[in-house]
């Protein structure tokens, strides 16, 4: 048997009131995710435990089967295990976002999706004005970076603020707060000098783009405990594709290959062909690859309905058409990790559509890849890191109490 595991990241949220009452999931011209509902399983995952943070690293590793009660402790840790940093135990690492304020206010928490060869100069400007006593940036994806702090354990103390959380509003009232914060604050402040006239910055101002004006610290984490490999706990070898280095850290920590496949980005511009038919290729020699696409979430985060819409099209058109062609001994996991309304332009724990398709699942009654209609087939799953077994059928393994 073959699997694929689709996660379409943030594509679930909330009614549009001024589109009928709708989510995008709905508005979405989705023929060949409707066609597998119709064929598949389809209800509610929560892979969000009660009490958690909702984030991607949190709900994706539910997703893969791994429940973050025992394992999760951190994301910036998770990404700075794809990114090969060594993370000593008296050090403290932090996402580091490269952000955008304007008049006091969050402006934007990715600095108009600035490029990564941008961001790398901007990284290497403020190591060698701020990389000192036990301070260290580095470089990630776009807008997303490490900082890490040698002796900084009660920096973990401090209550930090992700900005996609506050668009367009007083950054003042959401920088980091209690003890440890103290220095996050003044690494955040003393960015802004180093920051404002430099060439890039520059450059974009000319070209009419969001420049970066200073860094954001969140997410902060220590060492994060080992999982246990996913063949031993599953029983089939895996892959992952993904353009983030998120899912890549939690792909590391569950030991699935990582698959780089060219045109995989964690945008609108990902080569949502390229990287299906990187998966198919590679599931010729695994038994199951994971396809991570972070577009709508991104769309999600930018409070934009029609990219969001237009991204969950894109998976629909350019994916699950390539899916549905694959019959034989395949069974196929379509689901959003966590909802990203467009209304508050950030991640929630509410549960998520799931979808079970191909050999051994027979249709429930639902009609279309929809939160309503997942709902309406009564099946809701919690805790959410069941569903891996569901997919695989494993009556018993590793993970199981």
């Amino acid at each position: 048997m073959k699997y694929i595991v689709l996660i379409m990241d943030g594509a679930s949220g909330w009614a549009l009131p001024e589109r009928g009452n709708r989510t995008c999931l709905e508005l979405a011209d989705v023929p060949n995710l409707d066609a597998m509902a119709r064929d598949g399983v389809l209800g509610l995952v929560r892979t969000v435990p009660d009490g958690m943070e909702p984030s991607s690293a949190c709900a994706c590793m539910s997703v893969l089967g791994y429940d973050p009660v025992v394992y999760y402790r951190g994301r910036s840790a998770i990404e700075a295990r794809s990114m090969g940093i060594p993370i000593a135990a008296d050090e403290a690492i932090f996402r580091c976002n490269l952000v955008a304020v304007r008049d006091g206010k969050m402006w934007s928490y990715s600095s108009g999706r600035i490029s990564t060869e941008e961001a790398r100069q901007l990284i290497d400007a403020l190591n060698a004005s701020l990389g000192k006593d036990g301070i260290r940036f580095y470089p990630g994806v776009s807008y997303r970076h490490i900082c890490k702090i040698k002796g900084g354990s009660k920096t973990l103390e401090a209550v930090c603020t992700p900005p996609h959380d506050i668009p367009n509003k007083p950054v003042a009232d959401f920088l980091p707060r209690g003890d440890g914060s103290d220095v996050l604050k003044e690494l955040m402040a003393r960015s802004e000098a180093v920051l404002q006239d430099h060439p890039v910055n520059v450059a974009r101002r000319n070209r009419g783009d969001i420049p970066a004006t200073m860094i954001w610290l969140f997410w902060g984490s220590g060492k994060i405990p080992e999982m246990p490999p996913f063949r031993e706990v599953f029983g089939v070898s895996a892959a992952m594709t993904s353009g983030v280095d998120l899912l890549r850290g939690l792909a590391q920590m569950a030991a699935l290959d990582v698959l780089e496949i060219a045109g995989v980005t964690d945008g609108l511009d990902n080569d949502y062909a390229a990287q299906v038919s990187g998966a198919l290729q590679a599931l010729q020699k695994r038994d199951m690859v994971v396809i991570h696409i972070e577009a709508p979430d991104e769309a999600g985060h930018a409070g934009d309905a029609d990219e969001k819409i237009e991204a969950i099209q894109a998976i629909d058109r350019e994916v699950v058409a390539r899916l549905r062609e694959v019959r034989d001994d395949l069974r196929v996991m379509v689901m959003p990790d966590h909802p990203t309304p467009l209304k508050i332009q950030t991640h929630t724990g509410e549960p998520v559509p799931f979808l079970l398709w191909g050999k051994g699942f027979i249709g429930n009654g639902a009609r279309r890849f929809t939160e309503p209609e997942a709902a309406k087939t009564g099946l809701f799953l919690d805790p959410g890191y069941s569903i891996m077994r569901r997919l695989i059928k494993t009556e018993h393994s590793a993970l199981s109490s």
